[in-house]
């Protein structure tokens, strides 16, 4: 086992894998930006080093500078947590280059899976389902509208290079294909610096449904059941729960193993999360995330199973400290994203934590980095919490949420606390008949209405 770690983020991220090494006698070390000084997972870490300025891409985009902390404190593995560098396979393969152990996903694996249509293909040859669309990319307008014969209308645009709803467009139709292409292209050019795109058929009133596994290196691997992304606005999610409302055991089951049975298939290692549209009963694979989930919380609540534990085990040569008998769904578990953000405009909202209280009790999991008289700094994702609750099934998760959230305290700046007090007295939502584009659809209805 490592003797220490260190962790290559910030936010509430790095705290939950200081709190497991904690957990494990493993000694920590956070690296931080100029900006983050005073941040809490600084505080709690065993040492800390700080690697540059505000901006991520002088700091916590910054290789050589995350190398050089963690051979100056003689950490022996580094932990990505999510976002930033967690998915980056030059990254991974410079920590290994270095003698040091990279506590993720084989480098092979990110770079396969980084890229939509490699992953889309790799799925397909592995038996997962996949959603019908272009073969590769498309580069120019008039493949686009051959593509689009064989797949139909409406469909969808999205970059190769990245996701999180960036240089994704719908065309309904022939007409408007041209313009969605193009835009789709020159968006995905600007975020990712690469303007590959790839179409497909559009669904249209999917959930998000994606499935958590977990790979050692003895050929292990198991699944963990799915959770229900389905509420999202801007392709970015906003509430998740495990287990989903609308798959069964039998469903859960069957599209279980054939992921268990892919990743097997490809050598998978370490935690990872293949994502699906489902619709009328049926998979369709979108994309496959390397790393830890922000949502990965209500997986550890309905199955006991501390999957940052296991990762740093994983890491370590360990085998799984579990089978997939062992695997049970207990209760059910809801969380929500706390962002500086207003409830309404959604614009950002940084600024100072005035009081601060979290909410407790039984069944209640508050992760977050922030205190009384802390500065939140523009530079980074708006996310300052994830509220998570459990309960022995729905309807208790529910009650207990809305119990929480009368509870919770974020003063000083505007959050996205009251959308969710908002959102739990609709009847859809307390039912669970939604899918990806509800909350869209609610919030436009919303602002006609104000």
């Amino acid at each position: 086992m490592f003797d220490k770690i260190l962790i290559a983020n910030r936010g509430e991220i790095a705290l939950r894998v200081i709190r497991a090494c904690k957990e494990m006698g493993i000694a920590t070390v956070a690296v931080h930006s100029e900006a983050d000084r005073h941040a809490m997972h600084v505080h709690l870490a065993d040492e800390s080093v700080c690697i540059g300025p505000p901006a991520a891409s002088k700091s916590y985009l910054n290789i050589p500078s995350i190398i050089a902390a963690a051979e100056i404190t003689g950490a022996q593995a580094i932990h990505p947590g999510y976002g930033f560098l967690s998915e980056n396979a030059r990254f991974a393969e410079i920590v290994g280059a270095h003698g040091m152990t990279f506590i993720g996903p084989k480098p092979d694996h990110i770079r396969l899976m980084g890229d939509k249509i490699t992953a889309k293909q790799a799925s397909k040859d592995s038996g997962i389902p996949v959603v019908p669309g272009s073969d590769g990319g498309v580069a120019t307008v008039e493949e686009a509208i051959a593509a689009a014969e064989h797949i139909g209308f409406p469909l969808i645009i999205k970059a190769a290079a990245g996701g999180g709803g960036r240089g994704m467009k719908v065309a309904k139709d022939r007409d408007s294909l041209a313009e969605a292409v193009m835009s789709a292209q020159s968006e995905a050019a600007a975020a990712f610096g690469d303007g590959t795109v790839y179409m497909e058929r559009y669904l249209q009133k999917p959930r998000h449904i994606e499935i958590q596994v977990i790979a050692d290196s003895h050929g292990n691997v198991v699944h963990l059941g799915e959770r229900d992304c389905s509420l999202q606005r801007r392709h970015q999610k906003v509430l998740e729960e495990a287990p989903s409302p609308i798959i069964d055991a039998k469903a859960r089951d069957k599209i279980g193993k054939i992921v268990v049975e892919a990743m097997q298939k490809i050598g998978y290692l370490g935690v990872g999360t293949i994502e699906f549209l489902f619709e009328d009963g049926e998979f369709f694979f979108i994309e496959m995330n390397t790393r830890l989930q922000v949502e990965h919380p209500v997986t550890e609540f309905v199955t006991g199973v501390d999957l940052v534990r296991e990762q740093i085990r994983i890491a370590a040569g360990l085998p799984l400290s579990f089978t997939q008998d062992d695997i049970t769904i207990k209760g059910h578990s809801i969380e929500v994203r706390v962002n500086a953000e207003n409830a309404r405009t959604f614009l950002p909202s940084p600024g100072t934590i005035t009081d601060y209280h979290a909410p407790g009790g039984l069944g209640v999991r508050m992760d977050s980095a922030i205190y009384n008289g802390y500065a939140i700094p523009p530079y980074y994702d708006s996310m300052v919490g994830k509220l998570i609750v459990h309960g022995r099934d729905r309807p208790e998760a529910l009650a207990r949420l809305k119990r929480a959230l009368s509870e919770i305290v974020v003063a000083g700046i505007d959050t996205t606390i009251p959308l969710f007090v908002d959102l739990l007295n609709e009847k859809d939502i307390q039912s669970g008949d939604y899918n990806i584009h509800w909350l869209e659809n609610w919030i436009k209805a919303q602002d006609q209405g104000a």
